[in-house]
């Protein structure tokens, strides 16, 4: 399997959550179980039922992170880099709208949109990579065409 790159921020929230699941939420899951359980019958159990829900989705997701994080790989944008990379913060402005806007390009799994972090292999992210202050670019987006130029990255 290939190794995902992953900013050091990104990666860490994953072990984190993981660290959160395994060692916290699924034990305290567990003896809510064991709790319901002693209230008797099950078949109307509310509490039992949900949190034999919450425990399998807790068991999906705790492998699903193990995956992610064996096959995690940190990456660092190289403050010396000519042109955009991985884990580049970039500032482009939308020659559409005048505006400037900031963009971080991280993985796929990584993916914030509120907070500026759109992955590489989108339309916008994937347009960027490789590419040069002041180069212009031109993306289809929901919103139409749209041509960015970048100002700067870091």
């Amino acid at each position: 399997m290939s190794r995902t790159p992953y900013t050091k921020e990104s990666y860490d929230k994953m072990v984190e959550r993981y660290n959160f699941l395994k060692r916290t939420e699924r034990p305290r899951v567990v003896e809510e179980m064991e709790e319901a359980r002693k209230q008797g019958d099950l078949s109307e159990n509310a509490e039992y039922h949900a949190a034999k829900e919450l425990l399998a989705h807790i068991d999906a997701e705790i492998p699903k992170l193990e995956d992610q994080i064996s096959n995690a790989i940190i990456m660092e944008f190289d403050p010396n880099s000519e042109t955009v990379l991985f884990g580049a913060t970039v500032t482009v402005k939308n020659l559409k709208t005048k505006k400037d806007v900031v963009y971080q390009l991280v993985s796929p799994e990584s993916v914030d949109v509120l907070n500026g972090k759109i992955s590489t292999k989108s339309p916008i992210g994937s347009a960027l990579m490789g590419k040069k202050r002041g180069d212009v670019v031109e993306v289809t987006t929901p919103k139409g065409i749209n041509k960015f130029e970048i100002i700067d990255f870091k």
